[in-house]
């Protein structure tokens, strides 16, 4: 695997996986002295997305522990550190960060500050620091199930997928979306094309960032004029840009739709719900309430928790309005290989996927 990627499987490449999210909390009946904090990355937590699921947790476990919640929205990368920081001198008690690129910020606060707690969503560490509990999820095995779904419901014969940064985070969506596609050519005897991503060598399309959704719209346009009638954004609010000319191709007739990511895109951003296949969902804000919960009571530890199929921490969305539309053979394939994948008789394997 190649650039960002390679670095980041080494940063992923963890020995233990934590509990499954617990189903829910009991509300305390007292204020609490405790203070949880969180940190955004520059989509911030708004953005329909991994920013936003998180944060939805935290102010989870404000209503039901009763904690107090400090937050900090950074606008771009440069605001990680004096972000961290403010979050450490307001004397957080355990100070949540947000995405793959907040592991270095995160890292140097919690070297500086070694009695303090912190969490991140989305990094892992090699070797494990201490007082950081990383909480990432194997999202390649809801991406191919995904694939799997788009490669049986599309007309063109041609899908599509794309991301904003070239981190580990994005790529190992598209690798397994990537995955399940071809595992439905193999299945079925089919030739249904990937643009966007080849995951061999590891090449694909990227906007760069995560906040120009025109770039965006002109990729998912791109895709469209080559044939493909399904699009896979994997660029927190860039997704919007996708929305965009998906929605538009829609209105001009065509039948086009979208797989969301990180959230249910089809309750997260319902203003794209009429072109909502499904979504690849992370379910962040379950594991961000336990893990407030858990350090609250004393039991803070550095095990990663790591979201899988397995554990429900990785799903694959209702397909809502669509679910008249999606066959019902297909669907109990889909349930199998959720099923083969969750006992290990399928392989669903990313070099950016967690080791443990």
């Amino acid at each position: 695997m190649a650039g960002m990627a390679s670095v980041g499987a080494t940063a992923l490449l963890l020995t233990g996986c934590g509990a499954a999210p617990d189903a829910g909390s009991t509300a305390t009946e007292t204020a609490s002295d405790y203070t949880g904090c969180i940190v955004s990355d520059s989509g911030g937590f708004d953005d329909q997305s991994f920013n936003q699921s998180s944060y939805d947790g935290l102010k989870k476990a404000e209503a039901d522990l009763g904690i107090k919640v400090n937050q900090a929205e950074s606008k771009s990368n440069n605001d990680f550190e004096p972000n961290l920081r403010a979050m450490v001198a307001a004397n957080c008690d355990l100070t949540l960060t947000i995405g793959f690129l907040l592991g270095d910020a995160t890292k140097a606060q919690a070297a500086a500050n070694p009695e303090s707690h912190f969490a991140i969503v989305d990094f892992g560490y090699d070797p494990p620091l201490s007082n950081v509990k990383p909480i990432i999820y194997d999202t390649a095995q809801a991406a191919f199930l995904a694939g799997y779904l788009a490669a049986g419901t599309t007309k063109t014969g041609s899908v599509a997928t794309f991301g904003g940064r070239e981190i580990p985070t994005v790529t190992i969506f598209m690798d397994g979306f990537a995955d399940g596609v071809k595992y439905y050519n193999e299945q079925k005897g089919k030739d249904v094309k990937v643009l966007g991503w080849d995951k061999a060598t590891q090449d694909g399309s990227f906007t760069g960032d995560f906040e120009k959704q025109d770039k965006g719209k002109q990729l998912t346009q791109n895709f469209l004029d080559q044939g493909a009638d399904i699009v896979m954004p994997v660029a927190g609010p860039v997704g919007k840009g996708a929305g965009a000319a998906l929605m538009e191709a829609k209105a001009a007739g065509k039948d086009v739709k979208m797989i969301w990511v990180d959230s249910d895109g089809f309750l997260t951003a319902p203003e794209y719900k009429d072109i909502m296949l499904s979504s690849v969902m992370k379910l962040m804000g379950e594991a961000v309430e336990t893990v407030v919960k858990d350090d609250k009571e004393g039991k803070f530890t550095n095990t990663p928790y790591v979201g899988t199929l397995a554990n429900d921490g990785v799903q694959l969305a209702p397909f809502h309005s669509f679910d008249g539309q999606v066959p019902s053979d297909l669907k109990s394939e889909l349930d199998q290989l959720k099923k083969d994948i969750v006992d290990g008789k399928l392989k669903v394997e990313s070099a950016a996927s967690p080791k443990v």
